[in-house]
């Protein structure tokens, strides 16, 4: 399958509501944006390859700790979705990690298949900006 059909719904819960609850101690160290999400970095446990940015609320957070497996808040459908659902890239968490901001997370996954919706290994592929190459002596 070329094209993933994610996002697909996994609840209508919209950001802010938490019917499941972060524990308050990672909950207050979370710096949200207007949105009430957070950047999640999705990075291959192994080869340590960045694959994909998401969007995190409090609940997509406490059900990707809780579940072994990566949920995601869909800004453009308001909507959760869990990774791999409809298209069978699934995305199994190997480790989670807050910044030292509380405002961007870094998630190991062990990556089935392509991560970007496109199809392509990861949202970066052939995606490539000019840019002029710096250097420690420059």
């Amino acid at each position: 399958m070329l094209h993933d059909p994610e996002p697909q719904p996994e609840s209508p819960a919209a950001p802010g509501d938490t019917p499941a609850e972060l524990p308050a101690h990672l909950a207050a160290r979370l710096k949200r944006d207007a949105a009430g999400l957070v950047a999640a970095v999705i990075q291959q446990f192994d080869s340590r390859e960045v694959l994909m940015l998401g969007w995190m609320d409090d609940e997509a957070l406490h059900r990707t700790l809780t579940t072994g497996r990566v949920t995601f808040f869909s800004r453009s459908r308001q909507e959760y979705w869990r990774k791999g659902d409809t298209s069978g890239h699934v995305q199994f968490v190997k480790s989670v990690a807050l910044d030292c901001d509380g405002d961007a997370l870094l998630i190991a996954v062990d990556q089935v298949g392509a991560a970007c919706h496109t199809g392509t290994h990861t949202c970066f592929d052939g995606r490539d900006l000019a840019a002029v190459v710096g250097g420690r002596g420059d």
